[in-house]
């Protein structure tokens, strides 16, 4: 196991410090557990309250607001899951020090992007370029 690295609580990434320096790396898993936490814990709150809404609504209005609500409610659980997936994936790119470099170009990834997107897994210009490829691709 590694020894704790210890990180000031006003510590912030800085550019005149070495890229993914252990304190880095350290602040960024630290981000992404409590971030994974709290949708844990969003995602706990999600489920009470649809077991919750699950009793029977005679008037069928009352009824489809309900439905609506239980399909809004699962799809804000689906997109926490797949958040979920991707912090867990940006935690195991910090274990084998793949973190924070551009996966097409293996650049780095800006600290201020990481810092506002801590999962990026791109560095901005190659997202831009990766999304309009995506778009021509959809057009066609």
């Amino acid at each position: 196991m590694k020894p704790e690295v210890f990180l000031p609580d006003d510590y912030r990434p800085a550019e005149d410090e070495p890229f993914m320096n252990e304190r880095q790396l350290e602040y960024f898993r630290r981000k992404l557990l409590a971030w994974k936490d709290e949708l844990l814990e969003q995602s706990a709150e999600t489920l009470e309250g649809l077991q919750d809404s699950a009793r029977s609504v005679p008037d069928i209005a009352d009824r489809a607001s309900e439905e609506t609500d239980r399909a809004l409610e699962l799809r804000t659980r689906d997109r926490q899951r797949k958040l979920v997936s991707k912090i867990d994936s940006a935690l195991r790119r910090i274990d084998n020090g793949e973190y924070g470099y551009c996966e097409m170009t293996g650049e780095p990834i800006s600290l201020r992007r990481l810092d506002a997107r801590p999962i990026a897994t791109m560095t901005l210009e190659a997202q831009e370029r990766h999304e309009r490829r995506e778009r021509v691709h959809r057009d066609d």
